[in-house]
This record gives structure tokens, C-alpha cells and sequence, in this order.
């Protein structure tokens, strides 16, 4: 009687993340007794976010019978751990480049979660006694051995009365959007979705017929800069910055982030708009990422885009310097004005980069470039809107360095481009559920999806759960 119960039961769509946040992305979907959870990412930015992290998983870990990952970066991967520490033990399925990244990040996820630990412990800043990490870098190995790689376009089986398919979404290297079959539903998952004119991804393919979509909003309500104009303005930092001894520090994400800026700095200095300075690429993470998007180039990959010859297109035109390890990264503080300094992470929450500005930003000669989306409650938000000192290592540090935030370097679909991408399907969803943005970003791509196409669309609260039959 029961089974039959569950048999007919309506499939549920739980939001456990990135619903009125950008972070956290985790949608869990239940049918007759099976759990499938779309995302298992990590909470980044405020603190009242965080704290997320460290409260128990909403679903019993243990009841999950599978998860699929869109893509590597750490706000849609990065609680894998935790999960399988408090005892997950399904496959989690993705793209063939995903399962080459995502141990990258994990692994350096936990390293820098135990160094900062060990760091608070020592300095005695941390209010837990004794600190300790989130997850360890065992806790990530016992992740990694789960993940399956699956190719793009075909259908597989998840669990019990799910199959998938995965195709490319043109954000990262291996990002995905995931069709979820639930019975005779089908639920698509758009994870981040690229841009058309991403400078090494192809852009997506257009979207398939689904009953219930599920969408990002991260650029909800605006446009990026014009590529060539930011580009310039790029070129007039470094140009400024050098003239008067200084040197740059851009946070970057290392996947796709630095390759992307890379690119932009090579073709600036062969086309002699900036003076021939070193650039040194300092995060480890960012240097494996580097490798895996060099062998998908020489490898003739589906996901990159024609024209790259057999050159380094990462080199920066003979200037990029790698920088390994601990002690080199130490070394870069005393290195003569003026140079480039690339480093991990993206919106300074973490890793080598803190370092770096703790050092650069009190001196006026020097700068800082905001690559893209700062998420509120992070460091690279408090510079990006112009605080005078932000706080690294339990102290507060002076901002006296010039700081440019520039947008066009996002691999993000804005708001026009998402659009685009939606007006491909070939039919209307019977809902579409916008996620992945901050409030006002997602009640603006609410309005616009609504103006422009027609659909019933709802942004939905955390934790909120729905049917999707």
C-alpha cells in the first residue's frame, strides 16, 4: 500500500540553495522514495550565508541516491565533502572536463579551509576553540572517488526512475545545463549559463522543450560593459599604474577567470597598448586549470571555440611567469615595481590573493582589478563599492590602491543574453523558476523573462519545495 503511495506521489523540487542568493547552489529533486540532488555547492559571501555551510544538510545525506553537478566552480561543487563525510555514497555524474576540475577544486577548497583554520589557531582571531576546517583534505578524496564523467548529449541514467542529459552551457570549461527526466517530466537546470561571445567556450546550443525550467539571474537587471571598452580601460590602468611604479593585482577565479584575463593581457602587450611588465599567475589551482584547458585545446575539444594555434594562447605574449609554490608566492611581495599579479580567489574570499593586497593595497601607487561579479558580503564587493579599509587576517587594512571593477570580463550571461538563450525553446515551459541572484537581480529577470516571453515564472525562498507534476 505504501509503495504504491509513494508510486503516485507528485515529484518535489526543493530549493536548498541559491534561492535569493547567488551562492549555494543545491536543487533537490524527490520522486517514489529516490532523491536526486541537481548542485551541491558552498556557500559563499555574508555570513549569514556561511553559517549555511556549518548547519546540518537539509535532506539526510544517506537518503540521496545520486547527484549531478553543472559545472566546477566551488558555489555549485564545493559541499560535495561535507555530504559524503556525513553519508552520501551515490555517483555524482558530470561532463568529462567537470571530473577533471572539480578534484582541483576540492582539493584546494579543504587546504585552504585547514590552512585558515591553523592560521586563526595560531593568531588567535578565530571565535571557535579550537578552529577547524569546514571539511578536510581527506574528507575531499572520499568525494573525488565518486565522481562519474558522462558525455554531453547523450541520455543516462541517475537513480531509480531518473535519466539525464548534459549539454554545454559555454560558462566554464565542462559547465552543463542538466535536463532532468522525473517520470514523464522533464525539469531543466540551466547551472550558470556562458555568453555567446565567450572568448575560448563555444556558447550554449539552444534550450530544449522542458515542462519546468529553472534558471540563473547572477546579471538580472543589467548589461555588461562593451568588451573592447573595458578592454581599453584595462590598458589605461596598467599604463597609469606602471608610469607612476606601481604594480596590479587582479583577483581571479582560476577556473576560466585567469584564462580569460590571460588572454586579454597577451593580446594588449602584442599589440603594444600596455608596457612589456612581468605577470606572474600565483595560485596552484590556477595553474592545474591552466593545464586541463590546454590539453581540451590540443585535444580539438567540442566546448572551444576555432582558432587557436599550437602557441600557448595563456602565455601573455612571453610574460606570463608561473609561480608554484609557497615560498616563490612570499617572494612576489618584494619583487621590484611594476608587475601584474594574477591570484586566487576571485572576490578575495580566500587563498594567495589576500596576501597580495594585504601587501599592495595601502600604497597609493598601486592597483586593483575587480574581474567580475563580486557577490555581496565579500571582500571584492567592499572595494569594488569603495571602502577605505576591509579586513584580512583579523586587522583591518587601509584601501589607498586604485581599484577598477570591470564587468565585461564576466562569463555569465547578462540579462539581454539570457533572454536570447530563452527565447530558443521550442515551446513554453509551464513554469520557470529564477534562482542564483540577489533579490533585486532575480525580481528583475522575473519581470523581463515575464515581459519578454510570456511564461508563469516565480522566484522562489530558501528551502521553499513545489511540485513539479
Amino acid at each position: 500500500m505504501r509503495e504504491n503511495q509513494m508510486k503516485r506521489a507528485s515529484p518535489i523540487l526543493s530549493f536548498l540553495g541559491a534561492a535569493g542568493t547567488v551562492t549555494g547552489s543545491r536543487f533537490l529533486v524527490e520522486h517514489a522514495g529516490t532523491s536526486v540532488l541537481v548542485d551541491c555547492g558552498l556557500f559563499q559571501g555574508r555570513k549569514e550565508l556561511r553559517l549555511r555551510n556549518w548547519a546540518p544538510f537539509p535532506a539526510d545525506p544517506d537518503s540521496i541516491d545520486a547527484v549531478v553537478l553543472t559545472h566546477a566552480h566551488i558555489d555549485h561543487c564545493g559541499y560535495l565533502p561535507a555530504l559524503v563525510r556525513d553519508g552520501f555514497r551515490g555517483p555524482v555524474l558530470c561532463s568529462p572536463a567537470t571530473a577533471e576540475l572539480v578534484p582541483i577544486m576540492l582539493r584546494d577548497s579543504a587546504r585552504l579551509q585547514e590552512e585558515e583554520a591553523s592560521y586563526a589557531q595560531r593568531k588567535g582571531y578565530s571565535k571557535h576553540h579550537p578552529p577547524r576546517p569546514l571539511y578536510t583534505g581527506e574528507d575531499a578524496e572520499a568525494a573525488i572517488e565518486l565522481l562519474r564523467s558522462v558525455d554531453f548529449g547523450a541520455e543516462h541514467p541517475v537513480a531509480d526512475g531518473f535519466r539525464t542529459w548534459l549539454r554545454p552551457a559555454g560558462h566554464i570549461l565542462g559547465s552543463a545545463t542538466v535536463e532532468l527526466a522525473v517520470g514523464d517530466r522533464r525539469v531543466l537546470f540551466t547551472g550558470d549559463l556562458g555568453r555567446p561571445n565567450h572568448p575560448i567556450l563555444r556558447p550554449p546550443p539552444p534550450m530544449p522543450a522542458v515542462d519546468v525550467l529553472v534558471t540563473e539571474s547572477t546579471y538580472g537587471g543589467r548589461t555588461h560593459d562593451d568588451m573592447d571598452e573595458g578592454i581599453e580601460q584595462l590598458a589605461d590602468l596598467i599604463r597609469r599604474t606602471a608610469a607612476r611604479g606601481g604594480s596590479i593585482v587582479i583577483p581571479a577565479f582560476a577556473v576560466d577567470r585567469t584564462e580569460v584575463v590571460l588572454l586579454a593581457l597577451g593580446r594588449l602587450v602584442r599589440e603594444g597598448r600596455i608596457p612589456r611588465l612581468p605577470i606572474y599567475a600565483d595560485s596552484p589551482m590556477a595553474l592545474a586549470v591552466l593545464d586541463v584547458y590546454r590539453r581540451a585545446m590540443v585535444a580539438g575539444s567540442d566546448e572551444i571555440r576555432a582558432g587557436f594555434g599550437d602557441d600557448d594562447p595563456f602565455a601573455a605574449a612571453g610574460e606570463l611567469q608561473e609561480v608554484p609554490d609557497t615560498d616563490a608566492s612570499k617572494a612576489l611581495h618584494d619583487v621590484p615595481y611594476p608587475s601584474i599579479i594574477i591570484s586566487a580567489s576571485g572576490m578575495a574570499s580566500g587563498g594567495r590573493v589576500l596576501h597580495h593586497l594585504a601587501n599592495r593595497l595601502p600604497d597609493p601607487r598601486n592597483a586593483v582589478v575587480l574581474a567580475g561579479f563580486q557577490a555581496p558580503g565579500t571582500r571584492g564587493e567592499r572595494l569594488s563599492s569603495g571602502a577605505d579599509t576591509v579586513k584580512m587576517f583579523g586587522r583591518y587594512v587601509p584601501v589607498r590602491a586604485e581599484v577598477l571593477t570591470l564587468r565585461c570580463f564576466s562569463v555569465h550571461a547578462d540579462e539581454p543574453e539570457l533572454l536570447a538563450w530563452l527565447s530558443t525553446a521550442p515551446r513554453s515551459p509551464d513554469v520557470a523558476y529564477v534562482v542564483h541572484g540577489e533579490a533585486e537581480a532575480s525580481a528583475a529577470m522575473h519581470d523581463a523573462i515575464t515581459q519578454a516571453q510570456g511564461w508563469t515564472v516565480v522566484v522562489p525562498t530558501h528551502r521553499e519545495r513545489v511540485r513539479i507534476d
